[in-house]
């Protein structure tokens, strides 16, 4: 993918700090705000699994922390062969968050999928449906 390389390297950093003593399934994850900057996050397991949070909800929650609120695109790393989207509490934030992003999905080796967060999320929850 065009333009992915230094969110790919962000991303893969943040895989390899992940904190996944129980499953042993890392995920880093980098999300490009729309003025070009990088954040990252990885995913921190918990003892008590419901507390686990997912690298693509750490990176999200950092970066509107640090007051970012546009965004492009996210990359997701694992070392799976096959791609791995993010999971539906993700889908979620990064849609009320981010909207209709760019998701990349990569292995440790480089980018292997894209896809529109609508196309993962469709007919998506949002404020629309709140009275």
């Amino acid at each position: 993918m065009a333009g992915s390389d230094a969110l790919f390297a962000a991303a893969r950093a943040a895989y390899e700090r992940a904190i996944a003593d129980y499953s042993q399934f890392k995920v880093g994850a980098a999300l490009e705000t729309a003025d070009g900057q990088i954040v990252s996050g990885c995913n921190i397991e918990n003892a008590s699994y419901g507390l686990t949070m997912c690298a693509e909800r750490v990176a999200m929650f950092k970066a509107l922390s640090d007051g970012h609120r546009g965004f492009r695109r996210l990359l997701i790393v694992t070392d799976s062969a096959e791609p791995t989207p993010p999971c539906g509490a993700c889908r979620q934030i990064l849609w009320e968050f981010g909207g209709d992003l760019e998701i990349l999905l990569a292995n440790l080796a480089g980018v292997t999928a894209a896809y529109r967060l609508g196309d993962l999320l469709p007919v998506a929850f949002d404020r629309r449906f709140l009275r």
